[in-house]
């Protein structure tokens, strides 16, 4: 592994690529930094640690997370990229009900421009919208908990000021991740995203360091809790890869056809099947559903209202039960969205493929469909495990929230398929110019240039 790191550097192009990705994180970086004029960023700090100390299971911290930090500064990039994969993800979504876009969908390279272009388009309404209900937040920092006024110069000038800087900062955010894609390695959208997160480390690895100080002469934590955490971070890492790569492979066989002379078909393939198929998503709707009930109920008067408010913050038994149902419904939900058995049978019927023992046409759909039931199951449990372990970790054992959220949840789940994407991008550079990969398969071997 350490061979195939040293033998990026040594292709141009890889290298050039490598560079350069480096450089677009750095601008990326300076976004989250540069705050917005007029406002007090010292206040808005101070309450955004109150948010990282509540855990951070409100709207907030999870936008801050996104965000890179950008949030708690009010920076220019203070939106990030959450805007456009909102109307990345609202497109898809209505991709599979209306039947228009379900056509561009289908038209190839032409189609999928357009789709987006009309992404482009809602996430800059996207980025007025929010921009906006930021600006007039920051404007009453009462409904948020603070004392002090946030805002320099309230008023309308502010208002706009803000929508236009913020809708910029994202829109420069989204072309430099469309600069990495091309031009950089990997998913230019995921990886600034993930930036975003890794940002939060070193203060992790801070709030870690304290843990085992002790206070008044007495360490919360000891010896032996060091050595659990450290196992939880081997363990739980290596089940989000396995499972983020586990898939089920379908037989696939096509029959010979003879076009002319030529002789197409007759080989053996297989049509992989993802055991974790919506990824994060189920996680995030989750999340964003869940962090209003609290709010609506403690609103209303009454003490029941106010218990349903408590019994819906996060960490409570009731929260994380709620959770992992969402969890498991939306599994399903974006899966019935997303995987069309149908279309991938008229397909392999149109082609003269069939999976060996399944008759072409509508037994081939009713057999995907059964079998991507069955592994979405499994992808799903695993999925509400994983989403509610940070939770158990902040509550039941104390742990830091900074520190919980990389044991589990949003932030494990993207960085482990953003580096497995970005790792699979270099090694494909790597195998192209006759150079092993990260991991040795025996077929190949290296030259010296």
């Amino acid at each position: 592994m350490l061979s195939a790191f040293s033998n990026t550097m040594r292709i141009p192009e890889l290298r050039a690529r490598i560079l350069f990705t480096f450089g677009i994180v750095f601008v990326c970086r300076l976004l989250a930094a540069v705050p917005t004029p007029g406002v007090d960023t010292v206040a808005l700090h101070e309450f955004m640690q109150q948010v990282r100390a509540m855990a951070g299971g409100s709207f907030v911290g999870l936008f801050d997370l996104f965000s890179g930090g950008a949030l708690e500064n009010c920076a220019v990039g203070a939106l990030g990229v959450m805007p456009y994969i909102s109307a990345s993800i609202i497109l898809q979504l209505m991709t599979a009900v209306v039947p228009t876009l379900e056509r561009l969908s289908r038209e190839g390279e032409s189609g999928r421009e357009k789709i987006t272009q009309y992404t482009r388009y809602l996430t800059v309404l996207l980025c007025i919208v929010q921009g906006y209900a930021m600006a007039v937040t920051l404007e009453n920092p009462a409904a948020l908990g603070i004392q002090r006024d946030i805002v320099l110069n309230p008023g309308i000038g502010f208002r706009l000021m803000s929508v236009l800087t913020m809708t910029t900062g994202t829109l420069m955010l989204m072309w430099l991740g469309e600069q990495i894609t091309e031009r950089g390695i990997g998913n230019g959208m995921s990886l600034i995203i993930t930036i975003g997160i890794i940002s939060a480390l070193p203060s992790a690895i801070q709030a870690s360091i304290n843990m085992f100080k002790p206070i008044d002469g007495v360490a919360q934590f000891g010896a032996f809790h060091l050595i659990g955490l450290l196992l939880l971070v081997f363990f739980v890492t290596a089940a989000v890869v396995a499972v983020t790569q586990a898939q089920r492979k379908i037989p696939v066989q096509y029959a010979k056809r003879v076009v002319g002379r030529k002789v197409y078909g007759g080989q053996s393939t297989y049509m992989p099947l993802r055991v974790n198929y919506s990824g994060v998503m189920p996680i995030i709707f989750a999340q964003a559903i869940l962090m209003f009930p609290t709010k609506l109920f403690s609103m209303i008067p009454g003490p029941f209202f106010q218990q349903l408010a408590a019994a819906f913050n996060y960490g409570t038994f009731t929260y994380n039960t709620i959770y992992a149902l969402m969890i498991l419904f939306f599994s399903y939900f974006w899966v019935a969205t997303q995987f069309n058995p149908i279309q991938i049978a008229d397909d392999l019927k149109k082609y003269g493929g069939y999976v060996p023992g399944i008759r072409p046409g509508k037994p081939t759909a009713e057999f995907l469909d059964r079998a991507m039931t069955r592994i979405t199951l499994a992808g799903a449990i695993f999925l509400a495990v994983i989403a509610v372990f940070p939770a158990i970790l902040a509550q039941q054992f104390r742990v830091p929230w900074i520190v919980a959220h990389f044991f589990g949840g949003t932030s494990l789940l993207i960085i482990v398929g953003v580096m497995l994407d970005t790792i699979r991008q270099i090694e494909s550079h790597l195998v192209m110019r006759y150079y092993d990969g990260f991991l040795k398969k025996g077929r190949l071997r290296g030259r010296a240039k």
